[in-house]
C-alpha cells in the first residue's frame, strides 16, 4: 500500500506537537530583512521579527520556497517509496504554490501532489490535520484530494487585528486612515476570500471589548460551525487567545480548541496582540 507523507508550507502555523503526532513535513518560507533572508521558524520567530521592526520602522516581507527547497525536502520521502501530497497556502498570495508545482515536475512522476489551499495560517493547518489523519488511515492519495478540494471551500478565517500600525507600514492602510483609525480606536476584522485576505468587519474601542464581539458573533452561529475542532491563532495575544478557547469550551459542545502561535505570515502583516478563529463550515451553511 502507498504511503502518503503529508507536506504543508511554514504559513500553516502547525506547532511542533502536531508535525511529530500526524508525521507532517514542513518546507519553510523565508523572512526578508534588506538583503538577508531567513527560514522562518527555524531561522527566526516571531519575537525577532517585532523586535526588528521596532528598531528599524521598517517591515520584512516573505518569500516563496524555490523549487529546489522542494526538491531537497521531497527527494528523502520519495526515495523510500513514499508518494507527496504538499498542501500550499493560497496560490493567490504567493509563489510558493507554483513553485512547488514545478519541483513536482522535475521529481519522478505522480510522486508528488501539490494541492493550493486558497488559505493561510490555521486555515491551512485545519486541511493539513484533515489529510493527516486520513493518510493515516489509509486513504488514497486521490481519495485525499477529493477531500481537500470539497473541505477547503468551508475554511473560515476570521482575524482581530489590534492595532493598524502594521497594516500602515505595509501600504495597506493610508496614512488618513491610520491616523483616523487610529484615534477612533479602530480594530479591523480580516477574511479570507476566494484565496485573497479582505477587510470584512471593524471594531471600534478596548481590545477586550473587540474580541468579546468577536466571540459573540461567532457563538451567535456555533451551529454553522463544523465543532470538531476550532482553531485561535494568536501573536502576544495568549490572554485573549486563552479567554476565547475557554468560553467556547464552556458555551458550546466543541470538541477541541487548538491554540497556535501565528508565525511570519501574521507577524509580517498584521502585527502584535492579533488574535484569529479558524473553523471549518457545515456543510449546509454559509456564514
Amino acid at each position: 500500500m502507498t504511503q502518503v507523507k503529508i507536506f504543508a508550507d511554514s504559513i500553516s502555523d502547525i506547532p511542533e506537537s502536531w508535525m511529530t503526532q500526524y508525521d507532517i513535513g514542513i518546507v519553510p518560507l523565508y523572512v526578508v530583512f534588506g538583503e538577508k533572508a531567513y527560514k522562518d521558524k527555524l531561522e527566526i520567530t516571531t519575537t525577532d521579527i517585532y523586535r526588528r521592526v521596532d528598531e528599524t520602522g521598517e517591515l520584512p516581507h516573505t518569500s516563496a520556497p524555490s523549487p529546489a527547497d522542494f526538491i531537497a525536502a521531497f527527494t528523502p520521502w520519495i526515495e523510500r517509496g513514499d508518494t507527496i501530497l504538499f498542501i500550499s497556502m493560497s496560490s493567490k498570495l504567493s509563489s510558493t504554490y507554483q513553485n512547488a508545482l514545478i519541483a513536482a515536475d522535475e521529481l519522478p512522476e505522480g510522486r508528488v501532489i501539490v494541492v493550493d489551499s486558497l488559505n493561510v495560517s490555521g486555515g491551512v493547518a485545519l486541511l493539513v490535520i484533515k489529510a493527516a489523519q486520513a493518510a493515516q488511515t489509509g486513504a488514497s492519495p486521490g481519495e485525499i484530494v477529493t477531500m481537500l478540494e470539497d473541505l477547503r471551500d468551508r475554511v473560515e478565517i476570521e482575524v482581530l487585528v489590534d492595532s493598524l500600525d502594521y497594516l500602515h507600514k505595509g501600504g495597506r492602510v493610508s496614512n488618513m486612515q491610520h491616523m483616523i483609525g487610529s484615534l477612533l480606536k479602530i480594530r479591523p476584522v480580516l477574511r479570507i476570500k476566494e484565496g485573497l485576505v479582505i477587510s470584512a468587519d471593524k471594531y471600534r474601542g478596548k481590545t477586550e471589548k473587540a474580541v468579546e464581539r468577536m466571540l459573540h458573533h461567532f457563538t451567535e452561529n456555533i451551529h454553522k460551525v463544523d465543532r470538531e475542532l476550532i482553531i485561535v491563532a494568536q501573536t502576544l495575544a495568549e490572554r485573549a487567545a486563552d479567554y476565547i478557547r475557554t468560553t467556547l469550551l464552556e458555551k458550546t459542545d466543541t470538541r477541541e480548541v487548538a491554540i497556535i502561535e501565528g508565525g511570519c505570515a501574521i507577524s509580517c502583516h498584521c502585527g502584535p496582540r492579533t488574535v484569529a478563529i479558524m473553523y471549518l463550515r457545515n456543510k449546509a451553511y454559509t456564514m
